[in-house]
């Protein structure tokens, strides 16, 4: 509790300084590269303020930019070892710079270790703050931009980028820590310790919405999306599944509880110690958008494929030759004709807790690889995998996902094509 006290000081005082206005909540449009497969959100930092392109992690740990090329920026602060902003990051380390002093580069101030989770990389960075504006919104429309002038993050160096989709400068992390842009933004503002990411497909086109704050979140339609969610209890892994940690750090990503998993209504066959969290931090279920595909332990794919097989083709969908990576591919020319993707088995992830199951339909199943082949979006994770079940970017698409921090729970809209909505229907343009 005194941590979340400490950034508040730090953000508050700052935040409403630069405007009377208290948002509720802020929203940013999220973009899909089609040629990465990775999403992506623009922050506005700096002063004079420029648009950061950034890659989107669910479960990363915080915001990193790269700071070695082109950072010119006269609000820029380093964080001086011992301080406030060292303690609420949980920083490890204080180090100097043998260069001469610039972003990235200075004497005395404390480190954290951004990762790229696309090479599996992590480095050293040097802990800062800087000023950050951002698109308030009533949950309808878009209002004013409203600014942070203290907003922590990490600097990287530019070789971080690698595997990153082009021209972007950085990840945003979302993770369960107390300096993520969840924390940070709802902290300054006082507004809820919640965020909802809504990702675009590629079917529907457009942009999705990423959410701080509370709802409602309403789409073209006026329907407020929360009253779509079911809600169930996240789970803390105790041991960090990041590409550097301490020991007793816990993980930054998200993990839910999987009970069992339905297709059609017919039960998969799994292992059941493969759903829980293991000592070492093996095993259950983790969201992630920074995988395209949902991978799954061996024994649980060969389950999931074998019942997934047996009941597409009751609904006589023409199997034909897979294409790498997938192991299932079809002709989409056979889909259902009145429902096409939709048509297909339904996916039913059944969550500790929930009052309903969550329901993924065939447009969260299958890509189109080209114009006569559709393959399955789930994937042979290994014999051996650090998480049983990783729910990726596909299966998440056209959803809303709500994180609720303050209550150590996830919401689950399942899917909106149910509801004749998109996560691409919110109204970027007007103005509230």
């Amino acid at each position: 509790m005194a941590s979340f006290i400490i950034v508040f000081c730090l953000l508050f005082s700052a935040a409403s300084a630069a405007s009377s206005f208290r948002p509720k909540a802020l929203v940013l449009p999220i973009s899909r590269d089609p040629s990465t497969l990775q999403y992506r959100i623009n922050l506005t930092q700096r002063t004079p303020p420029i648009n950061i392109p950034l890659t989107l992690d669910l479960g990363g740990p915080f915001l990193w930019v790269d700071c070695d090329k082109n950072y010119i920026s006269t609000t820029y602060r380093s964080a001086r070892c011992n301080s406030a902003q060292c303690s609420l990051a949980n920083s490890k380390s204080c180090g100097t710079c043998n260069a001469p002093p610039r972003p990235g580069c200075n004497n005395n101030t404390c480190g954290l270790f951004p990762e790229n989770p696309f090479i599996n990389t992590a480095t050293s960075g040097e802990l800062a703050s800087d000023v950050i504006r951002i698109t308030s919104t009533d949950g309808s429309n878009p209002g004013p931009v409203v600014k942070v002038p203290n907003f922590l993050f990490s600097c990287a160096p530019t070789s971080l980028l690698k595997g990153l989709s082009k021209s972007v400068q950085g990840i945003a992390g979302l993770g369960s820590t107390k300096i993520s842009p969840p924390s940070q933004f709802s902290s300054a503002f006082s507004f809820a310790r919640k965020f909802a990411i809504c990702l675009p497909s590629l079917s529907e086109g457009g942009n999705g919405a990423l959410f701080f704050g509370d709802g409602p979140y309403k789409f073209f339609f006026e329907t407020d999306l929360v009253s779509l969610l079911t809600f169930t209890p996240l789970v803390t892994n105790h041991v960090s599944t990041g590409a550097t940690s301490f020991a007793g750090e816990p993980s930054s990503e998200y993990f839910i509880k999987v009970n069992q998993l339905r297709i059609n209504n017919k039960v998969v066959p799994i292992n059941k110690p493969l759903l829980s969290i293991d000592s070492k931090g093996n095993g259950g279920t983790k969201l992630s958008t920074t995988i395209p595909y949902t991978l799954m332990q061996t024994s649980i794919y060969k389950s999931f494929i074998n019942v997934f097989v047996n009941e597409l083709r009751i609904t006589n969908v023409t199997i034909v030759k897979t294409i790498a990576p997938f192991n299932v591919c079809v002709d989409p020319s056979t889909f259902p004709a009145s429902r096409g993707t939709d048509g297909v088995p339904w996916i039913n992830f059944e969550l500790d807790g929930a009052s309903q199951a969550w329901t993924l339909i065939g447009g969260n199943s299958f890509v189109r690889v080209n114009k006569d082949v559709s393959c399955l979006g789930i994937m042979d994770g290994g014999e051996k995998p650090r998480t049983s079940i990783v729910i990726g970017g596909l299966q998440l698409e056209d959803n809303l996902v709500q994180v609720d921090m303050a209550k150590s729970r996830i919401g689950f809209s399942s899917s909106l094509r149910i509801s004749r909505t998109s996560c691409s229907m919110f109204n970027f343009t007007s103005i509230a």
